[in-house]
């Protein structure tokens, strides 16, 4: 306090302060400009902010369906169920759709050969090229059954040394 050096002068500041009381006013308006202002920010905090607020609380608790789509997650699906219900639980499972997106399945790629998901369409691929029944039952039977024989080739390929396939 090295600025004020003694208690009187403090006393003169403020006693010189109290001197002029000067009106004070909140606002520039006056009258019936100040409520009609005042009726228009009632209303926009009645009615505008909350849309706005559910509108940005339903962007950020789809963001993980977003992620997982944009990640071709093979288990979007069920990402975009849980963003759903974390809408209808308060945002409780926000936090375990958040991770999900981010994270790969761990045992998706072994059941399935990939872990990248479709997205879009009609929900179901069209069936390859050679498996249509263009060529007469009997020929379906030995193309399906020689894709079977390749796929459990590759399987016994990629299976660790010590298990069976």
């Amino acid at each position: 306090m090295r600025w004020i050096p003694k208690l009187p002068m403090r006393l003169a500041i403020a006693a010189a302060l109290a001197a002029f009381p000067g009106t004070a006013h909140a606002s520039f308006m006056s009258g019936e400009t100040l409520d009609k202002a005042a009726n228009v920010l009632a209303w926009v905090v009645l009615i505008v902010a909350p849309v706005i607020g559910l509108a940005v609380f339903w962007m950020v608790h789809i963001l993980p369906e977003k992620i997982a789509e944009k990640r071709n997650h093979p288990q979007a699906k069920a990402i975009q169920v849980v963003c759903l219900l974390s809408l209808v639980f308060g945002g409780m499972l926000w936090p375990i759709a958040w991770l999900w997106a981010y994270s790969k399945p761990v045992l998706y790629k072994m059941a399935y050969g990939t872990d990248q998901g479709e997205h879009g369409g009609a929900g179901h691929k069209e069936p390859p090229a050679e498996v249509t029944t263009k060529h007469g039952e009997e020929e379906d039977v030995k193309i399906l059954r020689a894709r079977i024989a390749d796929l459990e080739a590759r399987l016994a390929r990629t299976a660790p040394a010590g298990e069976k396939a």
